[in-house]
């Protein structure tokens, strides 16, 4: 099983990777929510999608309102996969979290570049505040079944501004950080705050 975890279980079977055909991310409309992310490598606006993943996307702003994920860092990043981040500080202390939310990767959306998904363990319903950012299409992590090993992992949203921040995170040097043996930046990439975007303001 591939799993994109909260660091139980850091390591991801990356050999046995194959890249299916995946329909386009759906946008969520007009209305939805959007959140700018500020690191220290530049800022990244999402889009969240609460019509197709209305638990997520609520369970994911309750973090942002509450300043969870200000002074976190982006703890694991793999330049051909994803960047990962929201669970820990900089000195590499797990933050404590509310209560884990129920998978809904079942919800047709997909794990597209530039797409934003839950992290969680082994435990398909185990999400709680990590997330993480497709930076190629990763679609077998898509939901293929009900099952343990084919629930996927939740998409809620996509980065609609800063794609070329992603991909300047993707490429920073990597190696062994606090407690992770492997993909931990080698110099911090924080992520300073996350915040709505109000419309209209400027």
């Amino acid at each position: 099983m591939f799993n994109v975890s909260v660091w139980k279980t850091p390591v991801i079977a990356l050999c046995a990777l194959f890249m299916l055909a995946a329909a386009p991310l759906q946008a969520s409309g007009g209305s939805a929510p959007r959140v700018q992310i500020n690191t220290s490598l530049g800022d990244m606006v999402l889009e969240l999608n609460q019509t197709q993943a209305p638990i997520t996307v609520a369970n994911f702003l309750r973090y942002v309102d509450e300043g969870f994920y200000n002074g976190t860092i982006f703890h694991r990043v793999i330049g051909n996969f994803m960047i990962q981040g929201g669970g820990f500080d900089q000195g590499y202390q797990r933050k404590s979290t509310h209560a884990e939310i129920r998978n809904e990767a079942n919800n047709g959306l997909k794990n597209l570049r530039g797409s934003i998904a839950m992290a969680r363990t082994g435990n398909p319903h185990s999400a709680t505040a990590q997330f993480f950012i497709n930076v190629v299409d990763n679609s077998f992590l898509d939901h293929t079944a009900p099952t343990a090993r084919g629930w996927g992992y939740t998409v809620f949203g996509r980065v609609v501004e800063g794609l070329e921040v992603m991909d300047r995170i993707r490429k920073v040097p990597t190696g062994s950080g606090g407690p992770f043996g492997k993909d931990v930046p080698q110099t911090a990439v924080e992520i300073k705050s996350v915040e709505r975007v109000v419309e209209g303001a400027k």
